[in-house]
């Protein structure tokens, strides 16, 4: 049974969701091989979400199957490696995705306001994230 006052529970399910989001986040800014992609969304979210090469590969595979990005073989520093490039189609799903999670964001902080206020009358301490 899962314990839902777990952190790690949330964290994790907040690391999976966002996986995705990140890959198009960072491949939106430049064409990048695999690996690379690993460190641009461990970077970019200052290890929030880290996704390991395990879980990014088969992300661009199935993004590649649905035409959201293409790839080509090109060699860097000296490795033959697999560059990730977003189509037009990729760039469109990432601009639904951050209006999707900026949507989910707000009501994640107007419901954070309203446990806060519910505490303070109650005169409990205040919850911060």
């Amino acid at each position: 049974m899962l314990d839902y006052t777990d952190r790690a529970y949330w964290q994790g399910t907040i690391k999976m969701s966002l996986s995705k989001f990140f890959v198009l986040c960072v491949l939106h800014q430049k064409r990048m091989h695999g690996y690379e992609v690993v460190q641009a969304v461990q970077r970019t979210t200052k290890g929030c979400c880290s996704p390991t090469e395990g879980t990014v590969y088969p992300v661009l595979n199935e993004f590649e199957a649905g035409g959201y990005l293409t790839s080509h073989s090109e060699i860097v520093q000296g490795r033959e490696r697999k560059v990730y490039t977003l189509t037009g189609k990729g760039r469109e799903a990432f601009q639904t995705a951050v209006d999707a999670w900026l949507e989910a964001t707000d009501c994640i902080i107007a419901g954070k306001a309203a446990a806060d206020a519910m505490n303070r009358s109650r005169g409990k301490a205040k919850y911060t994230c």
